[in-house]
């Protein structure tokens, strides 16, 4: 309970002073995300260390992935190509990336990774607060949909929060009390649920 008292009173925090981001242009999206497709647009494509999935953006929430660009951006977000990509990004190229991106959506399975979705799943109620059941209908467009993720990249993000390498302090309160089996495991249940989330190939 406390957990939850905190991500709601956090939650309520970021609804009263984030402004909503302004809507992009998705055809001018799409030729400023070639770049972004070289990673983003191979299926199967892996980050080097650590080792994950590069995480499926197609049909993810735009107010999402303006956000995490500008957290690459100021350094919130510690991974060294995507910082050095979001930072010769302005404002409106961002908007314009994240229009074009939310828009690529396809219906599509999960996948299990290496935790178990059944007690991931029971201990997944304080997500739900943000995420909505199954990862799938985030409470707010800023919250990133987790359904249908890939399940690796999932726990690499959950151990980010923990580690402090994301700066997020509702999930660092969160993650703060998960060990490695738990964030497996939440992985693994997120990541099975269907989604609309894809590795958009034809771009």
């Amino acid at each position: 309970m406390r957990i939850l008292s905190s991500i709601t009173a956090g939650l309520i925090m970021v609804l009263a002073t984030s402004p909503l981001q302004a809507a992009g242009d998705p055809e001018a999206g799409r030729d400023a995300s070639a770049t972004c497709m070289g990673c983003h647009g191979a299926p199967g494509l892996r980050n080097a260390y650590p080792t994950f999935n590069v995480p499926k953006l197609g049909g993810q929430q735009a107010q999402y992935l303006a956000a995490a660009l500008k957290t690459y951006q100021s350094g919130e977000r510690d991974h060294p190509t995507m910082q050095a990509q979001a930072r010769t990004l302005d404002d409106a190229t961002i908007s314009n990336i994240a229009a074009y991106l939310s828009g690529l959506k396809a219906d599509g399975a999960g996948e299990f990774g290496d935790g178990d979705a059944a007690a991931g799943q029971a201990k997944a109620q304080a997500c739900t607060a943000c995420h909505g059941p199954g990862g799938g209908k985030p409470l707010t467009p800023q919250y990133p949909i987790l359904a249908g993720q890939y399940p690796d990249f999932l726990a690499h993000a959950l151990r980010s929060y923990k580690s402090g390498a994301r700066n997020n302090a509702i999930m660092k309160g969160f993650t703060a009390a998960l060990s490695d089996e738990d964030i497996l495991n939440l992985a693994a249940y997120f990541g099975s649920q269907p989604s609309e989330l894809s590795t958009p190939t034809n771009w």
